[in-house]
Parts: C-alpha cells; structure tokens; sequence
C-alpha cells in the first residue's frame, strides 16, 4: 500500500464512510475506540494522559503511527480533568489525584438523598432546562460555583472563568490534532458531535439511577415531560457539534435506557419516544449516529428497525453480534461485538478466530466495522490488538484497494434525497429559553437602549456571543 499520508486518508475515509453506509469496500475498516491503551502502548501513565491532554493526543498519534487502521477519535481519554478541576466538579476521581494512578477516571454518582437535582424539582427543569442547569445544577455539582441569591466568593468567579477558558482551550485543540492525524498519518476521525438521551440524562447528571427508577414508578408523567422538555436541547447540541461535512456519524453514548436498568413500558412509553425525534432530526439534516450500545441492548432491536435505513451505525458491546446481525444488518451498518475481555484474556490466535468468524458470518456482505465491545482502557493486550488489526487484513478483504474510486474528502456522505424524512422534533412553543441561548435577544433588547447603528448587526453579535454561554453549561452536562 503506498503510505502517502493523504492517499492513505483518502482510502481510508472512503472505506470507512462505505461501510458506515452499509454497503462493501475494499476491506473491512477498523476504528478501534482505544483510550487508556493509547498511554500503556505510548509510555504514559493513566493519570499523565488524563491530566495533560497534549499526551493524551500524542498517544493517539503513536498508535495512528504503529496500527494499520483507518479511523481514530482524536482522544478516547474525553475528559479532560484539567477542565473538570477549573470548574470544581465533584462527581470525578482522578487518577493519581482521588484515585489510585493505574486506573481511569472513575465517575462518582452521590447518594440517593444526594441527588443533584430533587424529586420535587421537576417542575423547574422542565420550565427552563438552561437557567436549570446555571442556577441549580451546577452549584450542585460545583465545590466552587454557588447559587444565586448566595453571597458570591473569589473561588466562585475563578469557576466560572476558569472553566470557560479551559474549554475554549481544550476543544480548540483539537482542530490541530485531527490536522496532525491527517497529514502525519493518513488518519480520519472517528465520530463528531455528543448526543445522550433525555432518559439517560436524568439518570446519569441529575437525579441519578436510584432516583431515575423511584421517579419512573412514582411519577412517570412529570419524568416524561422532563425528558420532552431536554429534547430540543439535546438535538442542538448534537447538531451544534456534528461533522459540518455531514462524513463521520454523531457520538451517541446509550447508557441506562435499556432492559433491565428500566422496564419494558417505560422504554416504550418515555425512553424511545423521547429519543427517536431526536435520531430523526439528525438525519433530517444528513447526520447518521452512531448508537453505541453499552451493556446489552438486544431487546429493543425492534424498535431501532424504526429508523430509516442508514440513518445510525450500530455498535455491540454485551449484546449478541450475530443476532443484531440477523435481525438490523440488512438496514443499518453494525460495529464491534468483540469482547473487552477477550482482548484483555484470550490469547491472540483465539481473537484471531473470534475475528474471523465475524468477518465470515457478520461482515460477508459489507457494512461492519471492526472494534471491540467497549472502549478499550489499558487492560487490553497489545498483542491481541495486533491479532485483531492482522485478522482483518487476512479475511476481511473484499477487494482490491486500487479497485476502489475514492471519495471526494470533502464530499458529505449522503445526497439530500437519501435523508429526506418525515418526522423529527416536535414544536415546543413558549417553554423557557430556547435551545442554543441563555439570554434570548427579545429579553436582551430593551436593556441596550436607542441603537443608532444596525440593530440586525447587534443582534447577531448578541447571539452569537451569548451562545457561547449555552454551550458551556450543556457540554458540562454532556462531556464532562
């Protein structure tokens, strides 16, 4: 294969958005989500890579440099604790800092009586997400920030401060990354944007699981409406951080959603129907996501088959490959379904089998890529990961690379007609700020006074500064 880096992407991204589309290649792709591997193969520590995110990124360019691959996030090790820290978030452990230096961060859910949002504060969440998430979330989940109506501090201000500029910093980086990834490596990204479901927002960030499952029994109505009313929210920001290009799929990480963290009914009745508009809006704008299956999802097979053709990537972590195989193959591309343990315990020839038969029984027709059940922390062996990467050079190929027509690399993935569906978010008039702005124009506009000039210009300047604001709190609740 001819290693200049930029017919390698080229090759590369066309035979990872071919498979993405569900369709054959040249050969199978793989997009390996490798996080604290990155450090153990780099020479780093766990704590180096999640406390300096410049090593975190030159981890990842080892490993572009050495595996033969051809799709990579930039960094697996998201978050960044140097962030985490400048906002003083508790609900972190860091390795080397609260946690031992060999481990990855831990995520740390508080008590039941703990929650950081209450069961009685539903009303207030639903009314106005965004001023929720500024006046009592953060507070709560801040060492730092206090509640309005609190007398402000120094450490208060730094938070805020702090944390703004640290993300600006860090997510700015990241431009420069996937550049180096390309023109070093022949190396295209992964995924693009975050997306989580209204359900597993609450579970996760504010009422927590325990809390989640009480509310579901006790007050589904309020949790349904709760979950309605973070949908527009949540499609803003997973449409706000998608691909401009419309090439790599939005990040959906799909956590307690499933049978048996909750019932079949409330999957059907508040779960499915909270997200699918969401998925729908998407790909209404030519945006495939990438369901990333943690746990066993199996059971709700059925209800993806919903979803247009082509419009998500499936990804099998503890459910069945093949029976995901046998029943969504035919509509949507599948990845993973290799066990991290395997990775971690089996010996390589055994991951060399487990990988052939996928490639046999999974990937005959196209439409898979190769990755391992879930993100890969440092328990993976290299050796095996050598194994995985050599078994689908020898049985996943389907044809010549040369035979291939490579992709215009600026070309989005799907033509308009391909997403043209029905469907998608539903109005929600009149409710609390609007998605994408903590203080709309309309409420802005009566504070500036006579304005000589062009009102149109100010405006926009007035938007686009203030959603800088909006960002900030979702991607906290989002990404960190």
């Amino acid at each position: 294969m001819d290693r200049d880096p930029e017919l390698l992407y080229r090759q590369r991204l066309t035979r990872y958005l071919t498979a993405l589309r569900n369709e054959k290649p040249d050969r199978v792709p793989i997009r390996p989500f490798v996080a604290e591997f990155t450090a153990k193969y780099a020479g780093f520590t766990n704590q180096e890579v999640t406390l300096d995110y410049a090593k975190a990124f030159e981890a990842v360019c080892r490993c572009a440099a050495d595996f033969d691959w051809d799709a990579m996030v930039p960094n697996m090790v998201y978050v960044w604790t140097g962030l985490t820290e400048a906002i003083g978030l508790k609900y972190y452990a860091t390795p080397g800092v609260q946690a031992p230096p060999e481990s990855g961060f831990q995520y740390l859910e508080p008590p039941e009586e703990d929650a950081f949002m209450k069961a009685d504060e539903y009303d207030a969440l639903i009314d106005d997400p965004t001023a929720f998430l500024y006046n009592v979330w953060l507070p709560r989940v801040s060492r730092d920030v206090v509640a309005p109506g609190t007398p402000s501090t120094y450490r208060h201000s730094l938070a805020l401060v702090k944390g703004g500029m640290a993300m600006l910093q860090y997510f700015t980086a990241f431009g420069p990354q996937c550049a180096r990834l390309r023109s070093e490596f022949g190396m295209p990204g992964a995924i693009a944007g975050i997306l989580k479901a209204p359900l597993d927002i609450l579970a996760d960030k504010l009422r927590g699981y325990v809390g989640l499952t009480m509310d579901l029994m006790s007050r589904p109505a309020k949790v349904l409406e709760a979950c309605e009313a973070l949908q527009p929210h949540l499609a803003n920001v997973a449409l706000g951080s998608a691909d401009p290009l419309r090439q790599l799929p939005v990040g959906f990480w799909m956590h307690r959603g499933c049978v048996p963290f909750v019932t079949p009914e409330h999957f059907d009745r508040i779960y499915w129907p909270t997200l699918k508009p969401i998925i729908l809006e998407l790909w209404r704008n030519g945006h495939q996501t990438l369901f990333y299956a943690e746990g066993d999802w199996n059971a709700h097979l059925d209800a993806f088959r919903e979803l247009p053709p082509r419009s998500i990537v499936y990804h099998v972590d503890r459910g069945d490959l093949f029976d995901a195989h046998r029943r969504i193959g035919d509509r949507f591309c599948l990845s993973g379904g290799v066990p991290n343990f395997t990775l971690w315990h089996a010996e390589p020839e055994e991951v060399r089998q487990l990988c052939r038969r996928i490639l046999t029984e999974v990937a005959a027709e196209g439409g898979y890529v190769m990755d391992a059940g879930a993100i890969m922390q440092d328990d993976t062996r290299t050796e095996n990961l050598r194994a995985l990467t050599a078994a689908v050079h020898e049985f996943g190929v389907y044809g010549p690379t040369e035979a291939m027509t490579l992709r215009d690399p600026e070309a989005p993935a799907f033509e308009p007609h391909e997403y043209a569906v029905a469907g998608g978010l539903p109005a929600r008039p009149g409710r609390g700020t609007p998605p994408g702005q903590c203080i709309p124009w309309a409420r802005k506009r009566p504070e500036v006074g006579p304005i000589p000039g062009s009102e149109e210009v100010m405006e926009q300047v007035w938007r686009n500064v203030d959603s800088l604001g909006n960002l900030f709190i979702w991607q906290c609740l989002l990404s960190f």
